[in-house]
């Protein structure tokens, strides 16, 4: 069983990954453009975690029958923030374009619990969890403002 300080550290070194990929597309991006850094991102990612599926899987797809259909969107949904990530990073910077992603994150990801769509589990929407949500808009107005 994977304890809960071991799971608050995995999802550290996957935060830090995000902002280290978009500041890296963002790069790539106006070097080479938004389409081939996508390319290069998912090619390379696709590449990798195709081999280690078979190395320790033997390439076991067969259960993707078993899911509802809208389940595999997920391959577009990471096009869509791949790209959204190098496209936007360079044009808005690193943390104003991580500031948006992460406070919609929130705010999708609280509606998503809340009414358990999608196969969630249901985990209401509180009052401290509208006041976190609060504090991260106000977080994202003292971020963009001008």
């Amino acid at each position: 069983m994977t304890t809960f300080l071991a799971l608050v550290l995995i999802a550290i070194v996957g935060g830090a990954a995000v902002v280290l990929q978009a500041q890296f597309m963002g790069v790539l991006d106006q070097h080479i453009g938004t389409i081939e850094s996508v390319f290069i991102t998912y090619g390379s990612g696709g590449l990798l975690v195709g081999l280690t599926m078979l190395i320790l899987r033997g390439g076991n797809l067969a259960a993707w029958r078993g899911v509802p259909p809208y389940m595999l969107l997920t391959g577009v949904l990471g096009l869509i923030i791949v790209s959204t990530i190098g496209y936007v990073t360079p044009r808005l910077g690193l943390v104003t374009a991580i500031t948006i992603l992460v406070t919609t994150q929130f705010v999708l990801g609280s509606l998503i619990d809340h009414f358990g769509w999608f196969g969630a589990e249901v985990r209401p929407f509180d009052f401290t969890k509208l006041l976190g949500v609060g504090i991260l808009m106000l977080g994202v107005w003292l971020i963009i403002r001008k």
